[in-house]
């Protein structure tokens, strides 16, 4: 399984602005990484000088979101539903589209349910918990 480090994911969004910026070809998940990116704006500025971010923190105690932990729980999502893992999330997806009316905003109920069961998971030192997962999702569809 691909484990990259946090500079390794970080440099990933970097190069892929970078490129993009350059008029230069992307391959394989760097197209959908830039479509993320380009849909979120209030990180372009960030992206476009990686030796002041490259390094820097983002304590959750400061309240502030981590860009790219929140482009990566994009790109995750994006490849979850791409194979529907687990079964039953694009249907839930689309509930979510349905009910927020625009894709952003369906994505970001989504990923506050995927970032919920990873820091559950690493909290509690235990695997994924797609049921609790599906179950978040489905709270979002109908709160």
């Amino acid at each position: 399984m691909f484990n990259p480090s946090r500079d390794q994911v970080r440099q990933f969004f970097f190069d892929v602005w970078a490129k993009y910026r350059a008029g230069q070809r992307l391959a394989g998940a760097e197209a959908p990484a830039l479509e993320i990116v380009l849909a979120h704006p209030e990180y372009h500025a960030l992206l476009d000088a990686p030796d002041r971010h490259l390094d820097r923190d983002y304590p959750p105690e400061a309240g502030e979101t981590n860009p790219f932990l929140h482009l990566s729980l994009h790109l995750a999502l994006a490849e979850q539903l791409g194979i529907d893992q687990p079964p039953g999330l694009r249907a839930r997806y689309q509930k979510l589209l349905a009910r927020h009316g625009d894709a952003m905003p369906a994505q970001h109920a989504a990923i506050d349910c995927l970032a919920e069961t990873v820091w559950r998971a690493q909290r509690d030192r235990a695997p994924f918990d797609a049921t609790g997962y599906l179950n978040c999702l489905d709270r979002q569809i109908s709160g």
